[in-house]
């Protein structure tokens, strides 16, 4: 009877579909686990996302992208690509003040999207926050030399060694640099964070000195950069878009924000204001900076590498240098404690939900933070960063998030138009179902029993009295019949709208692999571009047409942040998320592809097996309470 009479490949389906509750109070005290410590405020917040995002890219990346894509238009580079960021910080914004709790893009998944999405969300960002860290990690002694005198004028306790034979640098200084930050995590989010103030506010003064110094300089000099031959647009639109593309991942770190939901004292008005805030500085800093380095030196004339250094150099202001270098340095402290502070908090997050050893979800009774799992995950940074050098394996942290950007995405539309409408509760309630179900089978005088849910697994399926009552349910007899034709109109409304969800995605897939796959035949490419636009189009327009579900006003925690524009805003974040997606390369998607089937194998021997929905009851959100309320236990 239920998921048994379907088959193995049925019941693995729906393993993959089930879906969480929205944490509340009640849900936290019912699972027992420690609480992490409400302490975070917008300032914090800001810290965070700004510390997180602004790392030493934009001392580098304005040069490159200047020099091969933009021009002087660098600054509308920038500003496209925050527009396209913010697209995506709407989505967060309202997720994050719906569902404050940790785990960010894998938790709203799982509450929105499935089981098995969730898991390689979750599994994804876990890549991408170690590969990151280590990286940035593997950036600083470089910069930290430079103060020593040159390359190879680091402490010999710190500086690079090579190991004759096996091809490897082993880099003592960012295992330290690690070990360093893992223990400050370990304090407390508030020790850290103020700790993390300090060095992105530092890291901010830098970036205006920049600005303001070498505006100073550019009036002086009469801004030689904007009176090249090749005009505001060397490159064209074109080049100026594909700039807006490389830059677009400058913006990538925001998303640390969302991570922190859980110890935030007010997330239905601090999360939104925290991540908006950090994204409105970052772009503005970027474009400031941006307008000045390009208008100091010629685009084609600027160093690749060290693009604000040699600017200032250029124009005789030597010591200029060192105060820029320490910039960069700070950039990469404040964007490795952006790294290593998310990635315990998804381990815990999963480990809460049962997929991963409940070690992770350990939270230190003292510090409120989850110890346990940011030491190991300190650990593995840190070897990573002492033997490897990750930059070739810097693409697989973009896949990560460009991921978790367009699950967010989808979870909006989702949340909007087809709201989960059924909780899972503890089989322990099943007694106060079943009472519940006759209740409302006697009410209706021998209509077909109102729905009260189905059940979340194999293990459990509902075999109360009710099934006496209603026939035709005895699969599932906890899923409505109901014959009312205003159900009967919202049961079609949701099918459309989910098919319109569907058709959207596949559209963005089709059109986007399409239009980036320029090896195949032109006729395939624009048939091809052709069927996912109509897809993606004919899918946009019904949910332009169909009303979005009352339900969604009162879903998870009410009175915080809308993103507003749906279904459009949602529709374009996961077109341009898609799109960068896809155009990452074929070596990266390989290693990802490697990473995501390990994750595969741990979920079907561990996760799916030891899931906390493995042995619960589906009802309807309208009946929940009740049905708490008869329970034997909750009365307790």
């Amino acid at each position: 009877m239920g998921f048994e009479e379907g088959g193995g490949v049925r019941s693995g389906f729906r393993c993959l579909t089930r879906r969480k509750q929205v944490d509340s109070d009640r849900v936290r005290a019912e699972e027992g686990h420690h609480q992490l410590a409400k302490a975070l405020s917008v300032p914090q917040l800001v810290a965070i996302g700004v510390g997180a995002t602004i790392g030493a890219g934009v001392y580098v990346l304005v040069g490159t992208v200047a020099r091969e894509h933009a021009g002087p238009a660098l600054t509308i580079s920038f500003l496209i690509a925050g527009i396209a960021a913010a697209l995506s910080a709407f989505c967060y914004a309202e997720l994050a003040s719906r569902c404050p709790s940790a785990g960010s893009a894998y938790h709203y998944s799982y509450i929105c999207v499935g089981e098995g999405v969730a898991w390689l969300i979750g599994w994804a960002l876990i890549l991408e926050y170690t590969i990151g860290g280590s990286a940035v990690a593997r950036g600083i002694s470089p910069n930290l030399a430079l103060f020593f005198g040159g390359p190879d004028s680091l402490p010999s306790f710190l500086a690079r060694v090579s190991i004759p034979g096996l091809d490897i640098v082993v880099d003592p200084c960012a295992a330290i640099l690690v070990f360093v930050v893992t223990g400050l995590l370990c304090l407390g989010i508030k020790e850290s964070t103020f700790v993390q103030s300090i060095v992105t506010t530092a890291n901010v003064c830098v970036l205006l000195f920049v600005i303001i110094a070498g505006g100073y300089i550019g009036f002086q000099t009469g801004w030689v950069g904007y009176t090249v031959a090749g005009g505001y647009f060397p490159y064209g639109v074109n080049g100026m878009l594909a700039g807006s593309a490389t830059v677009f991942f400058a913006y990538i770190g925001f998303d640390s924000v969302a991570s922190t939901a859980e110890e935030v004292k007010n997330p239905q008005r601090d999360l939104p204001l925290g991540i908006a805030t950090s994204l409105s500085v970052c772009c503005l800093l970027y474009m400031m900076v941006s307008v000045v380095v390009v208008g100091l030196v010629p685009y084609f004339a600027m160093d690749p590498d060290t693009p604000i250094s040699s600017a200032f150099a250029r124009n005789d202001v030597q010591w200029a240098v060192y105060i820029i270098t320490s910039g960069a340095v700070l950039a990469l402290c404040s964007a490795l404690m952006g790294s290593l502070l998310p990635q315990p908090r998804i381990l815990m997050a999963m480990a809460r939900d049962g997929l991963l050893p409940s070690f992770f979800s350990d939270v230190n009774v003292r510090t409120q933070v989850p110890v346990k799992s940011t030491i190991l995950t300190g650990i593995f940074a840190a070897t990573l960063a002492f033997f490897m050098d990750v930059s070739q394996l810097a693409g697989m942290v973009s896949v990560g998030t460009l991921l978790a950007f367009t699950i967010v995405a989808i979870s909006i539309l989702i949340l909007r138009y087809v709201p989960p409408d059924e909780i899972p509760l503890p089989s322990s309630f099943q007694e106060s179902i079943d009472s519940v179900s006759i209740r409302y089978s006697i009410q209706n005088n021998g209509e077909k029993a109102d729905s009260l849910g189905n059940t979340g697994s194999s293990e459990n399926q509902y075999d109360g009295p009710s099934q006496e009552i209603n026939k035709e349910s005895v699969n599932y007899p906890l899923i409505g019949k109901e014959i009312n034709p205003e159900h009967f109109n919202e049961q079609t409304r949701r099918q459309k709208a989910t098919w319109s969800i569907a058709s959207v995605c596949l559209g963005v897939l089709i059109l986007t692999t399409s239009a980036s796959y320029t090896f195949l035949p032109n006729f395939l490419r624009y048939l091809a571009c052709s069927v996912g636009g109509l897809l993606l189009l004919g899918g946009l327009f019904v949910l332009v047409w169909i009303d979005q579900d009352d339900a969604r006003h009162n879903f998870g925690h009410t009175g915080g942040f809308i993103c507003p524009f749906v279904p459009f805003l949602p529709v374009c974040c996961i077109l341009i998320n898609a799109y960068l997606l896809v155009n990452l390369g074929a070596g990266t998607w390989f290693r990802v592809s490697m990473w995501l089937l390990i994750g595969v194998l741990v979920y079907l021997f561990y996760g799916r097996t030891h899931s906390s929905l493995t042995d619960v009851v589906y009802v309807p959100a309208a009946h929940a309470e009740e049905i708490y309320r008869t329970s034997p236990d909750y009365r307790a």
